[in-house]
């Protein structure tokens, strides 16, 4: 009796000294069998628990399993009572499955975690957060090496996107913030500063088109930036016929200040002609344009329209016909996809020197020159008389007017008309000069505006601009 007496005593202290555990291991035990030592099997009276293992001195220790009636589990080492060690531990509600180490019944030191929506962590944890250096995958296959900080990326690391963009750098609770490099998948570079994942403060991106930014950065977009082009040098410019330009070009911001942070933004010079179609001729203009051509009048901010002209080129001062005409024909309605490139179905061969990158915002073009009328093109002339037109009383029939062709005599006629056949310079009469942003791709997905120069061709020896016919209804009436 007495020894049984002490058994009891003793059971009953092993019981208050498992109520005494933490309450997340909180058990009462109702013994199937009693073995102080050894291996058992314990089945909890909420019949929730259930644990099978090994046991000394009346606490679990050792290997064991500690299973849950919603199917959590966890199966590995034991200390005194308590989940410590290596083991596995897997959530029902969750789905996750943690490997590795535990202190006090939580995932603490190195261990994989994979979760159930996809991806996994191998790394540090404290108290079951990610804590220290480790990697994450997440369920986008989105990679990040580095460290971490009540669960979240912080202080250095480096990260591959889904997209291919790599970036390495300082992390600020799951943002890219302080100083970092950015590699973009299309080949885009950025380094500089962050704040809350976008570039803000100083940084230099160097773009795949070519271009080149250094400067301030706000909320991730250039302070700096160009938003326009300016053809520099007077409102009308006054060439003489057979002579060459010099042209500056400059990328100006909004509050016309040069963008001297830009590099590397690739510009193109093109030519048109004034287009003009006189009311009492419907089908004369200064140049008529074979049908076949398919010129598209392009406007300009002139108050007139113009087609495409082209410039001649510098290496072999013979023109280069095509290059003009498809390249500036599309201007005003560029094609999707590059900005720069010809349309759909047609070659676009460039004069040699009509492109430029652009050094600290500002490009110059030299030696620009108009060459003679390209095939299919035929001029039109009303050089000599026109300047009485608007001195003529009003209803004046003008048909009496000799339209005098400037250059190698003979040609067509056309509504009686003199045409004149092709010559070896541009004519006298009204020209635009057009720089467009052919950078490819669009810099930040942003094409500036074609900028227009008016430009008026003079003729050989003329002391003052050619008289050119204007579209004006009092004059043709």
């Amino acid at each position: 009796m007495l020894r049984k007496r002490i058994r009891v005593l003793w059971l009953r202290a092993q019981i208050v000294q498992l109520q005494n555990l933490p309450s997340h291991l909180y058990l009462v035990l109702s013994w199937v069998s009693f073995q102080p030592s050894g291996y058992g099997v314990y089945v909890y009276p909420n019949s929730f628990f259930r644990y099978e293992g090994e046991w000394r001195g009346g606490k679990k220790h050792g290997r064991g399993k500690l299973l849950f009636k919603d199917g959590s589990y966890y199966e590995g080492d034991f200390v005194d009572g308590e989940i410590t060690g290596e083991g596995c531990r897997h959530w029902a509600l969750t789905g996750n499955t943690y490997t590795g180490q535990f202190v006090l019944g939580e995932p603490q030191g190195h261990g994989i975690m994979k979760y159930q929506a996809g991806g996994h962590y191998e790394g540090e944890l404290f108290r079951g957060l990610r804590e220290g250096h480790g990697c994450l995958v997440d369920a986008d296959g989105q990679v990040y090496w580095g460290s971490f900080h009540d669960n979240k990326r912080h202080g250095q690391g480096q990260m591959v996107f889904r997209n291919g963009d790599k970036y390495e750098g300082n992390w600020v609770r799951d943002q890219r913030q302080g100083h970092g490099m950015l590699r973009l998948a299309d080949g885009s570079t950025y380094e500089g500063q962050w704040h809350s994942g976008v570039f803000s403060g100083q940084g230099s991106m160097a773009h795949c088109s070519g271009v080149i930014y250094r400067g301030i950065w706000i909320n991730g977009h250039p302070m700096a930036q160009a938003t326009r082009i300016a053809i520099l040098g007077p409102e009308v410019m006054d060439t003489a016929q057979g002579s060459s330009l010099m042209l500056t070009v400059q990328l100006q911001q909004d509050s016309g200040e040069v963008a001297t942070s830009e590099d590397g933004r690739e510009l193109e010079i093109s030519t048109g002609v004034r287009y003009v179609q006189l009311p009492a001729y419907s089908e004369v203009s200064f140049f008529r344009v074979d049908d076949g051509l398919g010129q598209t009048p392009i406007q300009t901010p002139f108050g007139f329209q113009c087609i495409s002209y082209p410039l001649s080129s510098p290496a072999s001062e013979g023109p280069e016909p095509r290059a003009a005409l498809e390249s500036a024909s599309t201007d005003s309605l560029l094609p999707d996809g590059d900005p720069g490139g010809p349309p759909a179905g047609k070659h676009e061969p460039r004069c040699p020197g009509s492109r430029r990158r652009a050094e600290r915002g500002c490009v110059q073009f030299s030696d620009v020159r108009l060459g003679p009328p390209p095939p299919g093109y035929h001029a039109i002339l009303f050089l000599e008389g026109l300047h009485e037109v608007g001195s003529r009383p009003r209803g004046q029939d003008h048909r009496g007017m000799t339209p005098v062709a400037q250059g190698p005599p003979g040609g067509s006629r056309l509504d009686g008309v003199a045409t004149v056949e092709p010559a070896a310079e541009a004519f006298p009469g009204e020209y635009v000069i057009m720089i467009r942003d052919v950078t490819t791709p669009p810099f930040l997905g942003h094409t500036l505006p074609t900028a227009f120069k008016h430009l008026r061709v003079l003729a050989r020896g003329a002391g003052q601009q050619p008289h050119i016919p204007r579209e004006d209804p009092e004059a043709l009436s």
